[in-house]
């Protein structure tokens, strides 16, 4: 029984590590609202189209519970997606591309969003392909300006 509980610990500490080693973290000193202001606007400005912005905060609010300030950005540019759902069409369960801004513990505010090279790797799109290098770019280009 030890040996069955360990190895379950083991598997599960080793898939949240790779899940924090797939995501990309951004600090801001903007406050959540501000820093999606400024990704929204970067993501106008860059041409690409804003599909949803989720207030996850307002809908905890809204049945009555409490969460940290959190907003997600879901937004996207065919330029880029197409190349990828051209490559294998399952790449779109994974896109449009997301980004949340989020308070922690400590109050200290990130950007975070998952390497499209990881979010990608269980469809059938190289590892080295083009597509993944240009999202990566747009996602630190994007992020880095909102954050700043």
């Amino acid at each position: 029984m030890r040996v069955l509980l360990c190895a379950g610990l083991l598997t599960f500490l080793g898939a949240a590590s790779a899940l924090a080693d797939d995501l990309i973290k951004v600090k801001t000193e903007k406050s959540v609202a501000e820093v999606m202001d400024a990704l929204e606007a970067a993501v106008g400005n860059a041409g690409a189209t804003v599909f949803a912005r989720v207030d996850h905060a307002a809908g905890a609010q809204k049945v009555g519970m409490e969460l940290g300030d959190a907003q997600l950005l879901i937004f996207g540019n065919p330029k880029l997606g197409t190349p990828a759902m051209q490559a294998d069409p399952l790449a779109g369960l994974y896109l449009p591309l997301k980004v949340l801004a989020y308070s922690d513990a400590d109050g200290q505010v990130w950007l975070v969003y998952e390497d499209p090279a990881e979010m990608l790797d269980d469809v059938e799109i190289s590892g080295d392909a083009p597509v993944l290098g240009k999202m990566q770019g747009a996602l630190k280009k994007l992020t880095g300006a909102a954050a700043n």
